[in-house]
């Protein structure tokens, strides 16, 4: 058996348009699952889309703003109805403010939490009963480097984050019976648009990050592709709940 082929395998990939979500679609699509992503920008989806045409992927882009609940139930169904299955999903989607805590508005604390929490808990159980009917499935949440760290210009991005790193090992004890594992990958300082924004409001963030991560470097999308493959295929079985750095060694930095 190849743990590592996904062919016939469907996955919806949230936030899959660009950056560490288009990583690992890409990293799945290669090992020949078909790709769904699910995007509030219409022309970004769509280059992700030819992205992932251009390597051979049956592909769906869907336009869906995942701060209502009724899109991240109504996408995850269209997938399943489209493909006629869904095996894999991942919990990408996100969003961060960058500002010290006495100066958040509650509307800000709740956009973030929604986006990057509530969505992922609201898509992991529209998927769950078509999953359970296919006999099993992947979840995989992206957490990040802040759900174990604090950093004082991110407060509300950090409680969601360690939020989901909590959901899942709630969700891998709750359908574990039902063969599906759920787990998460955090990512350390990867290079994106969400990071580049961090870089320009963060002064000296560039430099502390290259200095304290043992690669030497910041991450890349396709440094997800793989691993992804490995916990969206059948040889992570036997693993679940698990919460794994993906951080060039940043975390182990003493």
């Amino acid at each position: 058996m190849n743990h590592f082929d996904l062919t016939g395998r469907v996955a919806l990939v949230t936030g899959g348009n660009g950056g560490i979500g288009l990583g690992m679609a890409l990293g799945m699509a290669r090992a020949g699952a078909k790709i769904a992503i699910a995007g509030r920008n219409s022309s970004k989806n769509a280059a992700a889309a030819d992205a992932l045409r251009a390597i051979g992927a049956e592909t769906l882009p869907i336009e869906a703003d995942l701060l209502q609940e009724e899109a991240c139930r109504e996408s995850v169904d269209r997938v399943a109805a489209h493909f006629g299955r869904l095996d894999i999903l991942v919990n990408n989607a996100g969003i961060a403010v960058r500002k010290p805590p006495e100066e958040y508005s509650a509307a800000e604390w709740h956009r973030v939490i929604d986006s990057n929490l509530t969505s992922a808990f609201l898509c992991s159980q529209a998927a769950y009963p078509h999953m359970k009917g296919v006999g099993g499935g992947k979840i995989i949440s992206i957490g990040s480097l802040l759900s174990q760290m604090g950093a004082s210009f991110a407060v509300a991005y950090a409680a969601s984050k360690g939020g989901l790193v909590q959901m899942t090992r709630a969700l891998a004890t709750a359908w574990g019976r039902d063969n599906i594992q759920v787990n998460a990958l955090l990512p350390g300082w990867i290079d994106t648009d969400l990071t580049e924004s961090a870089k320009r409001e963060v002064p000296g963030l560039d430099d502390r990050v290259r200095s304290r991560t043992p690669a030497g470097r910041w991450g890349k999308p396709s440094d997800f592709e793989a691993v992804t493959v490995l916990l969206a295929g059948s040889g992570s079985q036997y693993i679940t709940g698990t919460a794994l750095f993906i951080d060039g060694g940043y975390s182990i930095q003493a």
